[in-house]
């Protein structure tokens, strides 16, 4: 039999947590072949949850209370994640909100999935049969899906619908490999570093629709904006396609500089000062690509690896040298010469960039 570890952070959550606990035991009934842990987080409540948890123990031997500091939602689950490990052993955890935005009763599709084969699975909010409550104020709408969307696409991995949930389903063996990249992230930012580990650890990773709705009692614990300051700043330093796109214009400054030298002031065809620019810009992008944008993935350090690599750089690359010297020389001789470098911007932002990206992951800083 497979055990199974619901891990439950709370903090004042004495209205909530009596009927979600007796929710989750009620599927054991449903999982004949999975024994059932839950294991509540309380960061020190000055309520009465702590007090509800020890009287339920009696009712359920498998309910296990560990009190902790008031760090944050991500220090208390890491804690979590420590002990169910340490004391029980799960073949599965999972994260789950303990205020009944989360149903309970939705923990067997979970299931179902992660015997199909996934290593974690996402409860999605945003796929289709999800949905976020109705009731929300504009602005929350707002702050969840554009949070949600950032996220996406910043990590171009559009496949994963919700990013930002926090009802989760994750096998123990990639847990434990997490922990120690995770364990620094306090607040509700941690779900977005664990999620981003699993995705560049290569997890399989599955979606089910859940049914998210606002909680009746009590108040929520997430500051919208530290949420976004966090999580904006997470993918700022993490996402391979934002260093992609900021080693793309390092590469565009001395592209368009090298331009504008050989064409206003040494007065050579526009053909041939675009061919120098843009090889010398590839040579650059292929060094900084290399030591940062795909640092999780970066090339051996040795002659064998670079030299054949970056000659397939340059190959895959030849298609950006032959996009922009016909497209800028066709627009020029069709529009004048005036406006070259607008042609170039145009031509970069628009077709280099996300062609050179798709073919630098397939062919260079392939996926291990």
């Amino acid at each position: 039999m497979r055990k199974l570890v619901v891990i439950l952070p709370t903090y004042n959550e004495e209205k909530n947590i009596l009927r979600l606990i007796e929710g989750i035991f009620a599927n054991e009934k449903k999982l004949p072949n999975w024994e059932i842990h839950v294991i509540v987080v309380d960061s020190n409540s000055p309520d009465q949850t702590q007090s509800i948890v020890l009287a339920l123990i009696e009712k359920y031997p498998k309910l296990h209370l560990l009190r902790t500091k008031k760090e944050g939602l991500g220090k208390a689950y890491v804690q979590g994640f420590t002990s169910a490990l340490e004391r029980l052993n799960p073949y599965l955890i999972f994260e789950m909100d303990a205020d009944m935005s989360h149903n309970p009763k939705e923990i067997p599709h979970f299931v179902h999935k992660i015997e199909q084969g996934a290593d974690f699975v996402i409860g999605s909010r945003y796929m289709k049969g999800g949905s976020i409550p109705k009731n929300w104020p504009i602005q929350r709408k707002i702050y969840s899906t554009a949070a949600n969307l950032y996220v996406r696409f910043a990590f171009m991995k559009l496949r994963i619908t919700d990013w930002t949930s926090g009802y989760r389903a994750i096998k123990s063996w990639l847990i434990k490999n997490a922990i120690s990249q995770v364990k620094d992230y306090s607040g509700y930012v941690f779900q977005v570093a664990l999620l981003d580990f699993a995705v560049k650890n290569k997890s399989h990773i599955e979606e089910v629709p859940i049914q998210f709705v606002d909680r009746i009692h009590g108040k929520s614990k997430i500051n919208s904006f530290q949420y976004i300051i966090q999580t904006l700043f997470y993918v700022l330093f993490h996402s391979s396609f934002i260093k992609y796109a900021m080693v793309g214009l390092i590469g565009f400054t001395i592209d368009f500089g090298i331009s504008y030298i050989g064409i206003e002031k040494l007065a050579l065809q526009v053909w041939i000062a675009t061919l120098i620019s843009t090889e010398i810009s590839i040579i650059s992008n292929f060094f900084l690509n290399n030591f940062w944008s795909f640092s999780h993935k970066k090339l051996d350090h040795s002659m064998k690896s670079y030299v054949p690599n970056f000659l397939k750089f340059n190959l895959v690359s030849s298609g950006s040298i032959v996009i922009q010297t016909v497209g800028v020389q066709l627009l020029t001789m069709f529009f004048g010469r005036k406006f070259w470098y607008i042609y170039k911007v145009c031509i970069i932002a628009f077709i280099i960039i996300p062609y050179s990206y798709i073919l630098y992951n397939k062919f260079i800083w392939k996926d291990r």
